[in-house]
């Protein structure tokens, strides 16, 4: 009896502090792989699953849909690449970076600083294997052959693209040096070269960049832009292969980010005329197929039940509406031409949001955002909480067992319990700030909204009820005056911080 009583005491005592232990690390066995898909400037009304009327055929992206759980109220924090990139990678506003406002222009360093924690620096920590593809436009250095700057450095694109650009010398400062251990693809389209790791190796070619006065091109890859996302896909699948046919004890990352449907609009040939959206429809079209080949290869693999798949785009779409007959680099942001010269049979890329990418409006700033975890997220879920590019870092941190230091991803949100379709608990976000392509900043707190307009030295704020009006069609300021000056007042609260 003595024995038993003792043996029970051991068991309570060891209870007591397997209980109290601090939680260990998550073995490796026990992560999912993780794939990131990431479009370029896709719209919020583009897919069929978010905008019942859309023109644009996306049957993977809505499957992908039904499978698993899509944010109705996503943001990203700003409404051009770079930036919006910056806060993926890093769990931070852009404006705490020193690219203040803007996107990356051709050969400037690292938007990132060396000692913040990035995205595939967390997960390469958690035991990852980190691969990327495609457009990473948050800096890289390029050597040259002369010491100096590379010509054309600081602009969007020059004649004199890559003269003094040395092939023999590895790039840095880029993607490899921010976590990922394999490369393959471009920091900036303008800038031309792509590289795989930290070797240039090849150059996308079209009739708005050059590489015609760069010298040692010979042995280069050289693939038009129409090709490079057909490319992209068959070095992901490539990686996944190779992936199943070696070591799987490390699950992967794998970051897939083509420059579609950016502009300009290099669709494949076959793809042309599939949409009634136009050329923007047909090349985001084109993009939902090629996502359809990777999702399609996963399947094949026997890897979707442990892989959890993301899809955002890093902003809204520059096009109000496109159609067959419309030109599509005629794009307006003015909301009286959207009102008054709009054709009803069009695609509205941004449906039902106003505003484009490089405005602070709806329509640049929400993301459609899909997650799918086969078996561990809900399907065909619908999530109204609120989101922002910037809180993946720290959720996916939760996930796989991470740590964030103190100082690391300080503008994101671990929101994991959403993405179980569960309440957000004491870590719900109640506000995200977003801002346009210059300086016109906004805030969004529960139902409201408020953007500057105007002078970005003193705005003129609207304030909008997103509930009733998502389309931002009526301004409530003068209404809810003590509602907008309590977001105007948190909104400069916040970019003083930022700024001490």
């Amino acid at each position: 009896m003595r024995y038993a009583t003792l043996i029970i005491q051991v068991l309570i005592l060891f209870f007591i502090l397997s209980c109290a232990a601090p939680q260990q690390e998550k073995g490796k066995e026990d992560l999912p792989n993780i794939l990131f898909i990431f479009a370029d400037d896709m719209g919020y009304g583009d897919m069929g699953n978010y905008n019942p009327a859309s023109k644009i055929p996306t049957p993977h992206l809505d499957k992908l849909a039904s499978e698993g759980i899509k944010f109705t109220n996503a943001y990203c924090p700003v409404s051009v690449c770079s930036p919006t990139r910056y806060a993926l990678m890093t769990g931070q506003y852009p404006w705490r970076s020193w690219r203040k406002t803007g996107v990356m222009r051709n050969y400037e360093p690292s938007m990132i600083d060396e000692d913040t924690l990035t995205l595939p620096q967390m997960l390469s920590n958690a035991g990852y294997q980190t691969v990327g593809f495609g457009k990473w436009h948050l800096g890289t250095t390029f050597p040259t052959t002369d010491g100096e700057k590379p010509v054309g450095y600081g602009e969007f694109r020059d004649h004199l693209n890559g003269a003094n650009i040395d092939f023999n010398q590895p790039v840095s400062d880029g993607p490899l040096d921010r976590g990922f251990e394999h490369w393959l693809g471009f920091s900036c389209a303008s800038e031309c070269w792509i590289f795989k790791d930290n070797t240039i190796m090849g150059a996308i070619l079209h009739d708005l960049y050059t590489i015609e006065a760069a010298s040692g091109t010979e042995n280069l890859e050289k693939i038009p832009l129409e090709d490079y996302l057909p490319y992209l896909t068959e070095k992901s699948v490539n990686y996944l292969r190779e992936y199943t046919e070696g070591d799987q004890n490390r699950p992967f990352f794998l970051y897939f980010s083509p420059y579609v449907p950016h502009i300009p609009l290099a669709v494949e040939p076959g793809f042309l005329g599939k949409t009634q959206a136009g050329p923007y429809g047909d090349y985001v079209h084109e993009l939902d197929h090629y996502i359809g080949k990777l999702l399609d290869e996963i399947d094949q693999l026997g890897l979707r039940e442990n892989t959890l798949i993301l899809f955002a785009s890093d902003n809204g779409s520059q096009f109000i509406a496109t159609s067959p007959e419309d030109d599509p680099g005629n794009a307006s942001n003015s909301m009286d031409d959207f009102k008054e010269n709009i054709d009803p049979d069009a695609h509205r890329p941004n449906y039902p949001l106003r505003g484009t990418k490089w405005t602070a409006y709806e329509g640049g700033v929400r993301t459609p955002l899909i997650a799918s975890w086969e078996g561990h997220f809900p399907k065909g879920a619908e999530s109204p909480d609120l989101i922002a590019l910037n809180d993946i870092l720290p959720t996916l941190a939760t996930l796989v067992g991470q740590k964030i230091p103190d100082g690391m991803a300080k503008d994101g949100y671990d929101l994991l319990r959403s993405f179980f379709g569960e309440e957000p608990g004491n870590t719900k976000r109640e506000s995200i700030v977003v801002r346009g392509s210059g300086e016109i900043y906004g805030m969004r707190k529960g139902k409201w909204k408020i953007v500057g307009n105007g002078d970005k030295e003193n705005p003129v704020y609207e304030l909008y009820d997103l509930e009733k009006d998502p389309g931002e069609s009526e301004d409530l300021f003068a209404d809810f005056p003590d509602i907008g000056e309590m977001l105007e007042n948190e909104l400069k609260d916040h970019l003083a911080s930022v700024n001490k």
